[in-house]
């Protein structure tokens, strides 16, 4: 196998290589811009990562990350526009650089180019890749839903919240784990479990980005800090503090996470030093390890040798102290 930083390298030549340049321009250059824009190609690299795991060579799986990394964007392009946020990686958003209809338009044209990446491989391969495919994709429709519609309630639990992140964001790694196991045609219940390494590697992603929205480096973060709480998002950060405040913090919590301001800066302060003081940060923390550790549990589950056990646990403590 590999690290981590020589199969990003892969994956990038081969997105290089990959020819978007077609008419009408302003449907595939947005697609090129949003591919274009960096990223730390996590899906792509763990389905390339998977399939090594599986004793299969990486190139066989390359069209199904690049199907991964296409999907990926195309759900960011429009979760952008939902969010009606102006930065993705630290420049403008598609939407914002285009506009609205364009975005729209290229993000579908993204979901179909997903699929056809698929079309490269034998039928029975090409079939299960499909189908693990469509069903995340729609978990992930699932997940943004919910995730809008927690922004308009005040009752929203703690297992509801995780449901959420591990459709909107977990299911997708963890798909784009079994994606490469799918390729290497391994066991089903191999696949199954490198599935669920990914599923728990996920979910700490996604609490790890709700740490960063509120506490991350503007300038390492690629994204506005404090995005979260400017749109009322019910994060597993503000759902903890509300837990552990008094009825009085917790009241004054809930009147901020109502508002809609023009200047923010107050707003995202208070809220943060609330998150501080009543240790819904530290909380946050503790379930990033607590869901990593999870994966890692699974690790020693899997009928694969020591080595290929460090490297996907190298990857998920890299994720754990990530920054970006």
């Amino acid at each position: 196998m590999h690290d981590i930083s020589q199969y990003q390298d892969f994956f990038i030549n081969y997105l290089e290589n990959q020819s978007i340049h077609k008419e009408p321009k302003n449907l595939y250059e947005p697609i090129e811009y949003i591919l274009g824009l960096g990223g730390k190609r996590m899906r792509p690299v763990l389905t390339l990562m998977a399939s090594e795991v599986f004793d299969t060579d990486y190139t066989m799986a390359l069209p199904a990350a690049m199907a991964v990394e296409v999907f990926h964007n195309f759900s960011l392009v429009h979760d952008d526009i939902m969010d009606d946020a102006p930065l993705r990686r630290g420049q403008e958003t598609v939407h914002e650089k285009w506009d609205l209809n364009t975005g729209i338009l290229s993000g579908d044209a993204m979901l179909i180019l997903a699929y056809q990446y698929f079309e490269q491989y034998e039928p029975v391969v090409f079939r299960d890749l499909a189908k693990l495919f469509s069903k995340t994709a729609l978990e992930v429709c699932e997940g943004q839903q919910w995730d809008v519609d927690f922004e308009k309630r005040n009752d929203v639990t703690i297992p509801e919240y995780l449901k959420m992140i591990e459709y909107k964001t977990a299911v997708l790694v963890a798909a784009a784990m079994k994606m490469g196991a799918i390729v290497a045609k391994t066991t089903q219940k191999e696949a199954d479990l490198i599935y669920d390494f990914g599923l728990n590697l996920g979910l700490a992603f996604q609490l790890q980005d709700d740490y960063l929205d509120a506490f991350g480096d503007p300038k390492t973060f690629g994204k506005q800090v404090g995005g979260d709480i400017i749109v009322n998002k019910k994060t597993y950060l503000y759902l903890k503090a509300r837990e552990f405040s008094s009825t009085e913090k917790a009241s004054e919590l809930e009147k901020l996470f109502s508002l809609q301001l023009e200047d923010n800066t107050n707003k995202i302060a208070t809220a943060k030093t609330i998150f501080n003081e009543s240790g819904a940060s530290k909380a946050t923390q503790e379930a990033i390890e607590m869901y990593t550790f999870k994966a890692f549990e699974t690790l020693e589950k899997m009928d694969i040798n020591t080595e290929k056990k460090n490297i996907l646990r190298k990857f998920g403590e890299n994720l754990m102290g990530r920054k970006v």
